[in-house]
């Protein structure tokens, strides 16, 4: 593992001519996946690979090492679903809405209902919170309450949300967490990959083989100790 990582280009912020000049999260995941140099490979499901770059972007010199043996789990999640979407807006939205500035807290909670709302639709089921949206709402209730009143009057389309409001809500849930006035911000950023890795991985059949290389495994506690709530 040591020696294949030896070999590999840096990780560092934002895009990357070739690999001599460093890489960023999604340029060394297609470089690991055989397909041409890019920060947007066909290998990862758009968003995720989104989620990917700004967690790249916004962690600290010293955390992005950290990163670097997540990379193989994200080849090959790929797939439509506009499930994928809404699971990944929601764990990002409600990973940041209990320690994100005041600020930013509203559009957090909107982006909590927005995305609840969309698997209610997709689901076919009445909207009703999921337990993590309960506890993050919890945490921040003047937000929940404005989100309510906001949202009754918010209706969104399936392309609006996949194309404006999930990637709004994994930016801003990325941006916020990363300023949050919190102990170790660089591990709930990678806290939230590894999760978003995870779901997606249940919800998505690979489409293109592992890299053949070990994926770290994650620890479960990072965001649980800085945010208190559960997964």
């Amino acid at each position: 593992m040591d020696t294949l990582y030896d070999h590999m280009p840096i990780l560092s912020r934002g895009r990357h001519r070739n690999p001599r000049k460093g890489a960023c999260f999604m340029e060394l995941a297609s470089y690991l996946a055989g397909e041409r140099w890019s920060d947007h490979p066909a290998c990862t499901h758009p968003l995720l690979a989104g989620l990917a770059r700004l967690v790249n972007d916004h962690t600290t010199d010293e955390g992005r090492s950290r990163l670097v043996p997540l990379v193989p789990s994200i080849i090959g999640l790929v797939g439509d679903d506009l499930r994928i979407d809404a699971r990944l807006a929601l764990r990002a939205a409600t990973t940041a809405l209990p320690i994100a500035a005041a600020e930013r807290q509203l559009a957090l909670a909107v982006s909590v209902l927005a995305a609840e709302e969309m698997l209610a639709r997709l689901d076919g089921r009445p909207a009703e919170l999921e337990a993590r949206s309960r506890w993050a709402f919890a945490q921040a209730p003047h937000a929940a309450d404005s989100a309510r009143r906001f949202s009754r009057a918010a209706k969104i389309t399936d392309k609006g949300f996949r194309r404006y409001a999930a990637p709004n809500a994994v930016q801003l849930s990325v941006v916020g967490i990363a300023q949050a006035c919190v102990a170790d911000p660089d591990a709930i950023l990678r806290e939230l990959l590894v999760g978003a890795i995870a779901e997606c991985d249940a919800m998505i059949p690979r489409a293109h083989p592992r890299a053949n290389t070990t994926t770290a495994s994650s620890s479960t506690s990072a965001s649980a100790s800085a945010a208190g709530g559960p997964r």
